[in-house]
C-alpha cells in the first residue's frame, strides 16, 4: 500500500451549499492537516456527505473556497478532473462495476485516465488489491465478494490512482457487523502510514482510536472540533453532548 507522500492539508473556508432554497452547508471553516485522519460525526442530513463531496468537486460550493494544499479548488476554471485525481473518494456503497472482474475493476482508471499501458496497470492493480488482503480474487465478479470485500476493491481502486487525500463516506454504514472489521483495519493502517483522510462515520469506537481530530456537524454547520479525548470525554456543546448521550 504506497499512498503519495502525506502532507496534503485541506481547508474549507466559509464554505456553503444550498439545494434550492434549502441550506446544507452554512459557513463552514475547518482544517483538515496533511497526515492525519480527522472523522466527521453528526445526525442524518446534517450536511456531513454534502461535505465530503465538496472537498473533490462532486458538488460544487456557492460560496466560500477549499483549498487542496497550496491550490484553490473551487477557483474559477479550475480543472476539476485533475482534482479527482488527486482525492480519492470511498462510498457508502462499493460501485463498482459488477460485468467486469476485480482486476479491472482497479486498473480501469489507470488505463483510461492515466493512460497507463495494461500490463504495468494490472501489477499496479494486483500491488493494492495484495495490500488490501484480497490477492487471489483478481478474477472474481463483484457479485461474488461479499460487501466487506467489495468496499475493499473500492478502496484499493482509489489508491491506485496515488491520490494525496482520500475521502471516505459512511464506507462501512451498509455493511454487515461482522464484516466491518476488514475495512476498518485498512483504513487504520492507511491512517498509519499517514494518508491525509477525511472519514465521514457513524463507528464512534474508529473515531476515537484512530482520528487525530473529530468534528461534530450539524445543521450545516460545524459545532465542535476537538482531539478524540476531548470529544468524547469532555464536549462543550450542548448539542453534542446530548448527541453523544444518544449513540454512546
Amino acid at each position: 500500500m504506497r499512498p503519495r507522500p502525506a502532507g496534503t492539508r485541506v481547508r474549507f473556508e466559509q464554505v456553503g451549499k444550498s439545494y434550492g432554497r434549502v441550506p446544507v452547508l452554512q459557513g463552514i471553516d475547518l482544517e483538515v492537516p496533511g497526515g492525519s485522519t480527522t472523522c466527521i460525526v453528526g445526525p442524518s442530513g446534517s450536511g456531513k456527505s454534502t461535505l465530503l463531496r465538496c472537498a473533490n468537486l462532486m458538488e460544487r460550493p456557492e460560496r466560500g473556497h477549499i483549498w487542496l494544499g497550496e491550490s484553490d479548488i473551487t477557483a474559477p476554471g479550475v480543472d476539476v478532473d485533475a482534482v479527482r485525481q488527486r482525492v480519492g473518494m470511498v462510498f457508502q456503497h462499493s460501485h463498482l462495476y459488477p460485468h467486469l472482474g476485480v482486476l479491472d475493476n482497479v486498473s480501469l482508471a489507470l488505463r483510461q485516465v492515466r493512460r497507463m499501458a495494461r500490463e504495468p496497470a494490472e501489477a499496479l492493480a494486483r500491488e493494492q488489491l495484495r495490500a488490501v488482503g484480497l490477492e487471489g480474487l483478481e478474477g472474481r465478479r463483484p457479485a461474488d465478494l461479499s460487501g466487506g470485500q467489495q468496499q475493499r476493491v473500492a478502496i484499493a481502486r482509489a489508491l491506485a490512482m496515488a491520490p494525496e487525500v482520500m475521502l471516505f463516506d459512511e464506507a462501512t454504514s451498509a455493511l454487515d457487523p461482522e464484516l466491518v472489521k476488514g475495512v476498518l483495519a485498512v483504513m487504520r493502517e492507511l491512517a498509519r502510514r499517514g494518508m491525509t483522510m477525511l472519514v465521514v462515520t457513524h463507528e464512534m469506537h474508529f473515531a476515537r482510536e484512530v482520528a487525530g481530530q473529530v468534528v461534530f456537524v450539524d445543521a450545516g454547520r460545524v459545532l465542535e472540533v476537538a482531539p478524540p479525548d476531548e470529544f468524547f470525554s469532555r464536549p462543550k456543546h450542548p448539542r453534542l453532548r446530548h448527541f453523544l448521550d444518544q449513540v454512546l
